[in-house]
């Protein structure tokens, strides 16, 4: 009877402690587990590509890259609390890069169009660039878009100039030479051996205006309508990083910062 009695009050205590066991939430592993998981999304750092030979937009200055692309998306991954490792590139490879997954997004002075968007998604458009025929100084030849009849362009390869030389190769008889940055097509012309390039109005503006290419000149500053330069990732792949950049861009063009950085090379 005794041991009866033993067994019955042993039994009803595991009972209990069973129900306190149950009632206490989740264990401590799964709190950690969750713990980890929240850290590993907020510590998540993106690739992000700009264009590694574009002035005012992306150039190295004393070991650092700076310029109106850099430091916009600087100032968007501030207010928008997300990391980021930023790798310089030839413009050609950075599509690629991106629909293979190599880089999360790209900042570039790259214009928004309809070709690229179906590659690519685009943020909303952070800044216009029009095209703009550009000569040596010594070319007294071409002074309009009629004037380029026959002549030996420069273009930067994945551009939209290269897309407009290509387009009007036959219109305008153009013999198209091509180049991996600005600073070769625009020695090329520099030089005497292409008659004119076409550069984004902006970058060309501003590299004659400090002197870095006071041996060109711009003939005919848009061929076309001015486009907008939009930040790019991966088609139907990255909306997080697309959404963080809009809202980011809508936060700095509020308070300020956007104008600032701007108004130091425009």
């Amino acid at each position: 009877m005794k041991n009866t009695r033993i067994l019955a009050l042993v039994s009803t205590c595991m009972m209990i402690l069973a129900l306190l066991v149950s009632g206490c939430g989740s264990s401590p592993a799964a709190e950690k587990s969750s713990s980890s998981s929240a850290s590993n999304a907020a510590d998540k750092e993106f690739i992000i590509a700009c264009d590694a030979k574009y002035a005012p937009f992306s150039m190295e200055i004393d070991g650092k890259y700076k310029g109106i692309d850099v430091e916009l998306l600087d100032a968007i991954a501030k207010v928008e609390g997300f990391k980021y490792q930023l790798k310089p590139m030839d413009f050609s490879g950075i599509i690629p890069g991106i629909v293979s997954g190599q880089l999360d997004g790209a900042i570039a002075g790259m214009n928004i169009t309809e070709e690229r968007a179906k590659s690519v998604d685009f943020s909303d458009g952070y800044i216009s660039s029009g095209s703009a025929i550009v000569v040596s100084k010594t070319n007294t030849t071409i002074k309009t878009i009629e004037d380029i009849q026959g002549k030996t362009v420069a273009v930067k390869k994945g551009t939209t100039g290269s897309t407009f030389a290509e387009d009007n190769k036959d219109k305008y008889k153009l013999n198209v030479t091509y180049y991996d940055d600005s600073p070769s097509m625009m020695m090329a012309v520099a030089n005497g051996a292409a008659d004119f390039l076409i550069e984004d109005y902006p970058v060309i503006s501003y590299q004659i205006k400090i002197g870095e290419q006071d041996k060109l000149r711009v003939a005919v500053d848009a061929i076309n309508t001015p486009p907008q330069y939009g930040f790019a990732v991966k088609k139907g792949g990255n909306a997080e990083l697309l959404k963080k950049f809009n809202e980011g861009l809508a936060k700095i063009k509020a308070d300020g910062t956007y104008d600032k950085i701007v108004k130091q090379y425009l």
